[in-house]
């Protein structure tokens, strides 16, 4: 198989939980287990950082990664879903996995994969743990696809586990509550390992407090021993300081959001600690924060695609995260808003319309998988919340459609589902 051969098979015949939702997801460590067998476990090769949490991962991992390179280390990141390319999942320095070590790896070992019935996300775990291997990374941040306990990541011993925050998401799968969905996250508290909770919350820290308990496991919350102090917070990016050990660390950045915030926060936390545990040993530089989107390859998280009028698109999909985001874009000084707006077939879509601005015009559209739902419902949906709107066939006919009408002093929104986004990039 050629390169796009090879992408069409992982995305084809291997369940994907993105295209195709909750058939997708096994509930067990078999699969991954077996594959590491015949892998030779390279998982061990290297340390690693696992990162779990409803919302925040990617941004943790790309901030948390950007900080170890500055400190001139070799750095692995696995993270999901994927917007543009595949080869997004599994980045070392920020640097794409090269095609031909896709193609080489499946067409090594897809007797296996097969033999084992392998689901999409175990396969592409399985390869970045290869892959870091083969590159002999220095470390690998490792981010959870879905849950914690039973994610076909949860098979590493990190040496430092983090849990961004806990809010309503995949509830079919991980739990109809803020305690439950805890737990399932709690999953990659490992004995004798730091774990970093992002936020105090007094439904769910509870329970990673007695997890990591029961584990030995030194606890940190991130909100309690980090406080940013920040000057500046608008589209290009953030300004502020911190303090460590006494001195005022000084930064800026170009990741924005107020969500960001809260993953600074998370990511600086973790970064003292590798440095108390002496994983680390040089400390803060100029490259800490300088370029985290270029250098790492961070995009689909507040992206600015145009000015005049200003094109913005993030991937908030549930409660928490639109929530904070929709407060946010009526903070941007525009004249009218138009929102171009996507999600999947198996979340209920009135949510949404409870949350999101309701004077801006919207522009629906179904995102090309098989969970994306159709336009026309979301339209009805959105008649019934008093939302005006119009639905169309494709995501680039809705984008095309509000550029058409916009003036320069208007914002475009592209919202709600990361393949919506994923298909504007």
């Amino acid at each position: 198989m050629n390169y796009q051969e090879t992408l069409t098979y992982l995305f084809r015949r291997l369940p994907m939980f993105q295209r195709v939702g909750s058939i997708a997801f096994k509930k067990n460590l078999g699969n991954i287990n077996q594959m590491m067998k015949f892998l030779n476990h390279p998982h061990r090769a290297y340390p690693t950082i696992h990162i779990a949490g409803t919302n925040g991962k990617g941004s943790v991992t790309h901030i948390l990664a950007n900080m170890l390179m500055a400190e001139g280390l070799k750095v692995g990141f696995y993270t999901s879903p994927h917007y543009r390319d595949f080869r997004e999942r599994i980045k070392i320095n920020g640097q794409l996995m090269p095609k031909r070590k896709v193609t080489t790896f499946v067409k090594k070992y897809q007797q296996q994969i097969e033999k084992v019935n392998a689901s999409f996300f175990e396969v592409t775990v399985a390869m970045a743990f290869d892959y870091f291997a083969d590159q002999k990374v220095d470390i690998a941040i490792i981010e959870t696809g879905l849950g914690g306990r039973l994610d076909s990541t949860n098979i590493i011993t990190p040496i430092l586990s983090i849990i961004t925050n806990i809010s309503l998401d995949h509830q079919a799968m991980l739990g109809d509550t803020l305690p439950q969905i805890a737990k399932e996250k709690a999953g990659i508290i490992k004995k004798e390992v730091p774990v970093i909770i992002g936020e105090n919350h007094t439904e769910t820290l509870p329970i990673f407090r007695q997890k990591a308990k029961a584990m030995n496991a030194p606890l940190l919350v991130a909100q309690d021993v980090t406080k940013l102090h920040i000057d500046q917070n608008n589209i290009q990016g953030i300004k502020g300081s911190f303090s460590y050990q006494g001195a005022i660390i000084r930064f800026q950045t170009d990741i924005s959001g107020p969500f960001q915030e809260k993953n600074l926060t998370t990511a600086i936390t973790a970064y003292h600690a590798l440095l108390e545990s002496k994983f680390l040993s040089k400390g803060y530089n100029k490259e800490s924060f300088n370029n985290i989107r270029k250098r790492t390859n961070f995009i689909g998280r507040w992206t600015i695609l145009d000015q005049k009028p200003l094109i913005l698109a993030d991937s908030a999909h549930n409660i928490a995260g639109l929530t904070l985001f929709a407060q946010a874009i009526q903070e941007i000084p525009h004249q009218k808003m138009y929102i171009i707006l996507g999600t999947v077939n198996d979340k209920d879509p009135s949510y949404l319309f409870d949350i999101l601005p309701k004077e801006a015009f919207y522009h629906f559209a179904k995102a090309n998988i098989p969970r994306g739902l159709d336009a026309n419902e979301l339209l009805l949906n959105a008649k019934k919340k008093g939302i005006n709107g119009q639905a169309y066939i494709s995501v680039r006919r809705a984008l095309a459609a509000a550029k058409r009408k916009a003036q320069p002093n208007d914002l475009i929104i592209i919202a709600g589902s990361i393949f919506v986004v994923a298909e504007a990039l």
